[in-house]
């Protein structure tokens, strides 16, 4: 379906999502296609009936290609003080996507690595849809940890902590 009206400038467009706060969570996989981990930003519940996710991912990463080709992924959202966590999974895939996972204490999941004190959503790839230049990965969930940590989010650039609103 095309908009009748041309889209936003891209500057214009990252500049109005750098306001937008975002949970941060690092996408997990294994399987066939190995064992890879993202930082991944754009997660979010879709439906409880039944239970679903969806992750995008940009669709030429070593993540989105593992995914479907795994057919399973874990979400897990991290805890506020897992910032080199974030870190570690966030930019350009390493050579060997193993380091990544280099001197975390994982919990193993058929559907990917479980990260320590993360909230984790273990999915079955349901769907994938390519638009533009991301996979929209969509999951039913087949496994849950959850771990009662405030989330870590990402606002304006930089990592957050949540603080409850006084009054």
């Amino acid at each position: 379906m095309q908009s009748p009206c041309p889209p936003v400038e891209r500057d214009a467009f990252l500049a109005a999502m750098r306001q937008v706060a975002a949970t941060v969570t690092v996408v997990t996989t294994q399987g066939p296609a190995g064992r890879v981990g993202a930082t991944v930003s754009a997660f979010t519940s879709l439906s409880a009936d039944p239970p679903s996710v969806l992750v995008c991912l940009r669709a030429d990463s070593r993540i989105a290609r593992a995914v479907v080709a795994n057919g399973v992924f874990c979400v897990n959202v991290l805890p506020e003080d897992a910032v080199e966590v974030a870190r570690a999974f966030a930019g350009p895939s390493p050579d060997d996507p193993e380091d990544r996972f280099a001197g975390l204490a994982i919990a193993p999941d058929p559907h990917g690595p479980r990260l320590p004190r993360a909230t984790a959503f273990a999915c079955t790839l349901t769907d994938h849809v390519l638009h533009a230049t991301h996979a929209i990965c969509i999951g039913t969930v087949a496994g849950l940890t959850v771990a009662g940590e405030k989330p870590l989010t990402y606002l304006s650039g930089s990592y957050h902590r949540l603080h409850p609103h006084e009054g």
